[in-house]
């Protein structure tokens, strides 16, 4: 796969060993020749969305907010913008020409919402909550809390206010660091909306070691995995996860397991699996026969 096809898969920033499995290194080194990609610091990789956006900021005087902001704090998302996504004051006039190609939002940001022309990492987080749907907002909230600019203390002692302040909390509510990609996120935002109570990475103990599945719905015996070959490091990882798929079957687990195209891409598909999942009680285990003599 092209690097900067699996740089978007990824969430539009990854590391050199989360790169290499969807790509190639020629392919990686071609992307960075021809620009379509960057090489950041310590070994990291992501598209060219942040310097994009801050071309078009300084050319309109504004800053970057939502998925541009985010980009630029190198958090991964589920889509990345196709237009540089920027903020300017409102009441503030601008041309049709300073429109074209570029995605404005009207606000008044005060000094503790601004960092060095970017919204700052909370207000970021607000901003893609109140304004993204659920399963994008909630994988930017995720990606933040796993960076360590954005703390779980910070998203509990907000109190917000105002138009789409429900979607915000929800968002809040909901977020969680320990997911490991936008991919886990938004297979858990499904879940949300199917009304499943879902606990990602807990850890279950089943005899020969302890695992962590992505998702585990709380009170049954049931997971649910955003499985992709892709993201495995080797056929021998993939070989371990099976083992361990079979292993939560045989200790009474019921396992789904969901590709990335089927997440990202049919999620009515996702939807219907998880309703049936709703749907279908638990069978009742028959008590064994005693032998006769």
């Amino acid at each position: 796969m092209k690097a900067a096809a699996a740089l978007t898969r990824l969430g539009g920033v990854a590391d050199a060993q989360q790169l290499l499995r969807w790509s190639t290194r020629r392919n990686i080194r071609r992307a960075v020749r021809a620009g379509e990609i960057e090489r950041l610091a310590q070994g990291r990789y992501a598209l060219p969305t942040a310097g994009v956006a801050w071309r078009s900021a300084r050319g309109l005087s504004a800053v970057l907010c939502l998925r541009s902001a985010a980009a630029h704090y190198e958090w991964a998302m589920k889509l990345v913008p196709e237009q540089p996504e920027l903020a300017v004051r409102r009441g503030r006039s601008l041309t049709p020409d300073q429109r074209r190609g570029v995605r404005l939002v009207w606000m008044n940001l005060g000094a503790d919402d601004l960092a060095a022309g970017v919204t700052s990492p909370l207000r970021t987080v607000i901003d893609c909550a109140r304004r993204l749907p659920f399963d994008e907002a909630l994988a930017i909230a995720d990606s933040a809390l796993r960076s360590g600019m954005v703390t779980r203390a910070e998203l509990a002692a907000l109190d917000v206010q105002g138009a789409g302040a429900g979607a915000v909390r929800r968002v809040l509510n909901h977020a969680e660091g320990r997911a490991a990609n936008p991919f886990e996120s938004v297979l858990r935002a499904l879940c949300l909306d199917s009304g499943l109570d879902v606990v990602p990475q807990q850890a279950i103990d089943l005899g020969s070691g302890v695992i962590h599945p992505d998702l585990v719905i709380e009170g049954q015996l049931v997971v649910i995995e955003a499985d992709s070959w892709s993201f495995h490091a080797s056929r021998a990882a993939y070989k371990r996860d099976c083992a361990r798929y079979n292993l939560l079957v045989l200790h009474g687990w019921r396992v789904l397991r969901f590709t990335w195209e089927q997440v990202m891409c049919e999620p009515g598909y996702v939807r219907w699996a998880l309703h049936q999942l709703r749907r279908v009680e638990r069978p009742q285990v028959p008590a064994p026969v005693a032998r006769l003599a």
